[in-house]
């Protein structure tokens, strides 16, 4: 524990597990209960006190960068003045109708949840994941319009004025550097930010730190869902483009992700973050610890077991290693980008590979229930609760993989 100045908060780096949405604090020696917050993108400065019945509080002071650390410092010496007094600030800026503001409890939010505390909708604390995809949503739409308001004077117009914003492209910014990728606007992009702001407020509502959600009630934007997949045809073509692109030196993991997700129909980062822990060869099935609905088991077909079981083992935990550092493979978008262009196929994204395998299975004849089961949908009712792995779904698992696999290979 140091003296918190500018250099030293300059100096620090997010954690590791920043990836998966958490933040770390660094305490002064020099004022006990004054900090600061070190996030993936931001710096706040915080005051955390306890109250005579026990509970411990913490407020956010306010952004590094727009008050210098002997501002901050300052301010905490207040808080933590009124405390001794018998205050309890967070309550009475609330009470004031000051309160939050959006930025505070966005911030709260973000804080409790990367910690378990906050309990989603599956009755289980909020993923790892879906915390990551909140933070940005909130970093990159939520706070440049809305961050500095306080939550008490919202209007439903307000909210629905910037979900517009968003829609028309206001917080949208380019890529910058090698690295990352574009932010982006959009009425998809739009809607799913007023769903984690909702959502957010809900959880404030509930845990009774606002009053109200003035969220509630807004109509969504509605977006067209994109119905693209790839048909026999271009299935082919993209067999021909990843055969030139491996002769051609192109990123070999790459391409082995771009079959494997076309022959399994996973999810982009299912496909990605594959543990070799998690193959179950005696049963063609992946135990996945965790997805979009929850922990599965999902059958595959023999030419996606192959494909795996053709993978070098470079000592990484992951079937895709990356090629640096301890963790999971990530550049697919970009490589399906260059082999689609070599193949003169447009808007191909890893989603459309997915959409192309329930395509193929349905064209041959299976099932929505069969179907859901082999993509790893959500369960949406007691019968397709009792569909397990059986050897009729392994049997569809394979038919469908050989059937796309004979497409790339020109054999159809």
């Amino acid at each position: 524990m140091a003296k918190i100045t500018k250099t030293l908060i300059e100096a620090q780096k997010p954690s590791k597990d920043g990836v998966k949405g958490s933040n770390h604090l660094l305490w002064d020696s020099e004022l006990r209960g004054f900090g600061v917050s070190i996030g993936q993108s931001r710096r706040s400065f915080v005051v955390q006190y306890r109250l005579p019945n026990g509970q411990s509080r913490r407020k956010v002071i306010g952004r590094f960068g727009l008050m210098t650390v002997e501002e901050a410092r300052r301010q905490a010496r207040i808080i933590l003045g009124d405390v001794a007094n018998g205050r309890d600030p967070v309550e009475d800026a609330r009470s004031s109708g000051q309160g939050y503001t959006v930025d505070q409890i966005c911030d709260w939010y973000l804080e409790r949840a990367s910690a378990g505390k906050i309990i989603g909708r599956s009755r289980k604390p909020i993923k790892a994941s879906t915390l990551t995809m909140d933070r940005s949503r909130v970093d990159a739409h939520i706070r440049p319009l809305l961050g500095h308001r306080i939550i008490a004077t919202l209007k439903l117009g307000d909210i629905e004025g910037a979900q517009a914003d968003i829609a028309a492209g206001a917080t949208s910014k380019p890529r910058v550097g090698s690295r990352g990728g574009a932010t982006k606007g959009g009425e998809g992009v739009a809607s799913r930010c007023m769903s984690t702001l909702h959502s957010i407020f809900e959880h404030a509502v509930r845990l009774g730190e606002i009053d109200k959600n003035p969220a509630r009630g807004i109509r969504r934007i509605a977006s067209t869902p994109k119905m693209r997949w790839l048909s026999q045809a271009e299935i082919r073509k993209l067999g021909i483009a990843l055969r030139e692109a491996e002769a051609d030196d192109e990123h070999p993991t790459g391409i082995a992700v771009i079959r494997l997700l076309l022959l399994t129909g996973f999810r982009r980062l299912e496909a990605l973050s594959l543990e070799r822990d998690w193959l179950l060869d005696e049963e063609s099935a992946i135990h996945f610890r965790t997805t979009k609905t929850g922990a599965q088991r999902r059958v595959i077909g023999q030419p996606a077991l192959q494909l795996l079981s053709a993978q070098a083992d470079s000592g990484s935990r992951y079937f895709f290693p990356a090629d640096w550092g301890d963790g999971h493979f990530i550049g697919i978008v970009r490589v399906l980008d260059r082999i689609c262009h070599r193949a003169g196929l447009e808007g191909v994204t890893p989603h459309v590979l997915r959409h192309t395998f329930a395509s193929v299975a349905g064209g041959l004849g299976y099932s929505e229930l069969t179907i859901a089961a082999l993509l790893g949908h959500a369960s949406r009712g007691v019968t397709q609760r009792y569909i397990h792995i059986d050897e009729p779904l392994r049997a569809a698992a394979t038919a469908v993989a050989e059937y796309i696999d004979e497409l790339l290979r020109g054999c159809r």
